[in-house]
């Protein structure tokens, strides 16, 4: 069986690959592939990782997508650099750990556990969140089959502009009243 590779040696694969510095860089794509004579395994899988990755000053974009990822431990690191999170088909329920991401205005988590609406409640401390992907979430699933899973997150979370790839379209509660 082949040797598992650690984060360092797929950062130093991703250099040699692209030519660029990893602390140079805006964004850093890592993805998990598993096959019978190569697998690689970041440590984030067993959340073993205190420091997500290499963060850099220059990152703007973290791509953690199929990973096996349970929390969102150690994002303190990118707390007030990070714009996008991809950690979409993952294994998180829990949002503890989100409210450092103050210039977040991307969060695609699809296909997740979170299934309460106080874990989602967590994004509302996100104050640049714009744009959110939940499909695939028990909770977006509950509420999408009752048919109101978009009035429902938007209430919640009125800043954003974009929920599941569908545009949120405002509306003057003032105006409804006076008539």
């Amino acid at each position: 069986q082949a040797k598992a590779t650690t984060i360092k040696e797929a950062l130093v694969k991703w250099e040699e690959k692209t030519g660029e510095k990893v602390g140079e860089a805006k964004a850093v794509k890592l993805y998990v592939k598993c096959f019978p004579s190569e697998c690689i395994r970041p440590n984030l899988i067993e959340n073993r990782c205190d420091n997500y990755l290499f963060l850099t000053e220059n990152l703007r974009i973290l791509s953690l997508g199929r990973n096996n990822i349970k929390n969102l431990n150690g994002l303190e690191a990118v707390g007030d650099i990070l714009e996008e999170l991809w950690i979409s088909y993952n294994l998180i329920e829990k949002l503890k750990g989100i409210h450092v991401m103050k210039k977040l205005k991307i969060l695609y988590m699809s296909n997740n556990l979170v299934k309460e609406w106080t874990e989602f409640l967590k994004l509302a401390d996100l104050p640049s969140l714009m744009d959110l992907v939940f499909v695939g979430n028990p909770l977006e699933e509950k509420y999408s089959a009752e048919g109101n899973w978009i009035e429902e997150a938007t209430k919640r979370l009125p800043k954003l502009k974009k929920i599941d790839g569908t545009p949120v379209i405002k509306h003057d509660d003032d105006e409804e009243g006076d008539s």
